[in-house]
């Protein structure tokens, strides 16, 4: 049973990213859930993702930690899954740990919407903020550049697999 989600975008508060990708969205779905695809695609080259760990349950972990290209580490966000709708949504967010547990530096609620046309997927990347001055900080920052990167590299990626 297919139900609305409370969320609804606000332009003041969060930043949507749109892209039609030419894959099923069951493969999408796979990329988006297995560590092992996820370190593919999941940050803007030439950055790469040196660890993902994901428990794909409400209240697991999605964590992944990045390296710069001058082999810095960096980023090890840890996120909790707060819904995981098979094929069609996950959200996950950074203001929780893994089992709900509050953290210290929220920054985004991340929700990935996946709707299916024919062969190809309608790819919804939204970035929920806590208060205009957040978005806007994620929007200077290259919130479109970098999360429209990392949607094209995943509609490369899945060209691959």
């Amino acid at each position: 049973m297919n139900m609305v989600p409370l969320f609804q975008p606000d332009p003041k508060l969060d930043l949507v990213l749109e892209r039609t990708i030419e894959a099923p969205r069951e493969l999408l779905w796979m990329a988006l859930t297995r560590p092992e695809h996820v370190r593919q695609w999941f940050t803007p080259k030439p950055w790469i993702i040196t660890d993902c760990e994901i428990d794909l349950r409400p209240g697991g972990l999605f964590r992944t930690r990045m390296q710069s290209p001058d082999g810095k580490e960096v980023n090890d966000r840890r996120c909790c899954y707060l819904e995981i709708v098979q094929n069609e949504r996950l959200v996950w967010t950074d203001a929780l740990l893994p089992g709900y547990r509050p953290s210290g530096d929220p920054f985004i609620t991340a929700v990935i919407s996946l709707q299916s046309y024919g062969e190809t997927t309608r790819y919804t990347a939204t970035a929920i903020h806590r208060d205009e001055a957040t978005r806007n900080s994620h929007e200077e920052i290259g919130f479109y550049d970098g999360w429209g990167t990392v949607a094209d590299q995943l509609a490369g990626y899945l060209k691959t697999i």
